[in-house]
């Protein structure tokens, strides 16, 4: 944790990549008009190659498709020769980070559309900071297999061509928001539900220091390109080595996972008291019937209510409010339109609701 001692949102509402829509300007519009402050570029999962784990492969050796299907094909003859190609481009990335802008660890247009849209809006626009986002590499890793359906994160190899790709596309999107000017260095959420579950059967095998490791790895690559590193995870499980890690910022579902997030008392506090900050995903996306149902005024009283816990824990409501942004609990993109724009609004509504209340008191 590097960046963020000079940074007090003072519970700004912030969002999460996913939107249920095809048009990229209409999701920017939308971003833009709920959260001008810190906006984000905008990720569109019913477009195949902005899923969320295919969405940054782009430079991966043996990357193949085919139907939406992607896969790792590590049997190719030419798949060494791309490995070695691949360590030659990272290491020259090392020795001349200028040379990352046009690299394989840059962001296209067919797969980050939204990223430029945004890009081009935001140039009549102010802000204090843009987010964006990259999945990560647990999520990613066990995500993607190789050819005969191995996830790729199980593999020394692969895994660490994955997390070093993944840390230089946080970092290149640093550097790309580097040249708008802001009042806060650019923010970038590692998309990780994955990260809680290494525990559990569907992750034998993995553990708790390969999953650490990989997670700091690219953290380490979004704060080296001098951005603030957010880890976002919707799940529920061992939120210790979230906690314990170099993050700058954790992204909880504090709709339906607060009780549990809060067991981890020490690490929480720990984290919180070296000056991190926590995105409180306190707008629910995961259930539409609680959605369709739910109002600001509600979400604010549920959120009240856990800031009271959380200052029983000694670190005190003023502090604790300075270190908060309002935020969902997840993406949108799974909702229907109408849904994900209730989502948007509800943080903007309870975001304006705690302001009011602690910060322009």
């Amino acid at each position: 944790m590097k960046m963020n001692s000079h940074f007090n949102p003072g519970c700004l509402p912030i969002l999460i990549g996913s939107l249920p829509v095809t048009d990229h300007e209409e999701a920017v519009r939308l971003i833009l008009a709920h959260t001008p402050e810190i906006p984000l570029w905008p990720q569109l999962p019913k477009l195949p190659k902005e899923g969320m784990v295919r969405q940054f492969l782009t430079g991966f050796p043996g990357l193949q498709e085919n139907d939406n299907r992607c896969w790792i094909d590590t049997s190719n003859d030419s798949f060494e020769e791309e490995m070695v190609a691949f360590y030659e481009d990272y290491m020259r990335v090392e020795a001349e980070p200028e040379s990352l802008e046009n690299s394989r660890f840059s962001l296209g247009k067919d797969t980050a559309q939204g990223f430029f849209t945004f890009l081009d809006a935001i140039s009549h626009h102010s802000f204090l900071a843009l987010k964006g986002q990259v999945t990560g590499p647990v999520t990613t890793g066990s995500g993607i297999t190789d050819q005969d359906g191995r996830s790729i994160f199980y593999d020394d190899n692969l895994r660490d061509m994955l997390v070093k790709l993944l840390a230089l596309k946080g970092r290149w999107q640093v550097e790309q928001f580097r040249k708008h000017s802001s009042e806060i260095p650019p923010i970038i959420f590692i998309d990780e539900p994955a990260i809680v579950s290494f525990g559990s059967s569907g992750f034998m095998g993995i553990s708790k220091e390969m999953v650490s490791d990989s997670v700091d790895e690219v953290i380490a690559g979004i704060q080296d390109g001098g951005g603030l590193a957010g880890i976002h995870i919707c799940a529920n499980g061992d939120w210790g080595p979230p906690l314990l890690s170099n993050a700058d910022i954790i992204s909880f579902d504090a709709y339906f996972y607060f009780e549990n997030f809060i067991l981890f008392r020490e690490q929480l506090t720990g984290f919180l008291n070296r000056g991190g900050l926590l995105a409180w995903g306190i707008v629910p996306t995961g259930n539409s019937q609680v959605l369709e149902e739910i109002t600001g005024d509600q979400l604010f009283d549920k959120w009240r209510q856990q800031l009271r816990v959380l200052a029983d824990f000694g670190l005190g409501k003023k502090q604790l409010v300075k270190q908060t942004l309002i935020a969902p609990s997840c993406g949108t993109g799974s909702l229907s339109p109408k849904l994900a724009e209730k989502v948007l609004r509800l943080t903007k509504e309870v975001s304006k609701m705690a302001r009011k209340e602690y910060v322009n008191d």
